[in-house]
């Protein structure tokens, strides 16, 4: 038995399973070849069976499909750069005054003030972690 290959994209095994599943190789095969190539970890049964059924439905895509629901928008520069000038502006604000004023989610702006900007709250004010 080989080494399985250590860098590896999840297309690329996705391509392989495609590949094998044109050949008329069983899901179970294709499984079985691909954790023996790539590792165990690079796709399961389960996901290795759903392609399966994609590709017998007449699927030729090994992308992920768009999803449904908002798009991932969340700590873009411009939301950074309004919270951050707030903060500059009053460094008293709270995080829930913040979302209204921007008419952003509150839990945006927390992770935006707190991992994006990096600012902790010390006697009511925003100051710099400075650790």
């Amino acid at each position: 038995m080989a080494t399985p290959i250590k860098d590896w994209s999840k297309l690329e095994v996705r391509a392989v399973g495609r590949f094998l599943f044109s050949k008329g190789i069983r899901p179970s095969e294709i499984h079985k070849q691909i954790a023996e190539t790539y590792g165990a970890g690079a796709l399961s049964r389960s996901r290795v069976y759903q392609r399966c059924i994609w590709f017998g439905e007449g699927r030729t895509s090994v992308d992920d499909e768009p999803k449904s629901g908002r798009p991932k928008t969340s700590t873009n520069e411009e939301n950074t750069t309004r919270v951050h000038d707030l903060i500059k502006y009053d460094r008293r604000r709270k995080v829930r005054d913040i979302a209204l004023k921007l008419e952003i989610p509150k839990i945006l702006v927390h992770e935006i003030v707190h991992e994006t900007l990096g600012y902790q709250k010390v006697s009511a004010r925003w100051f710099l972690k400075m650790f």
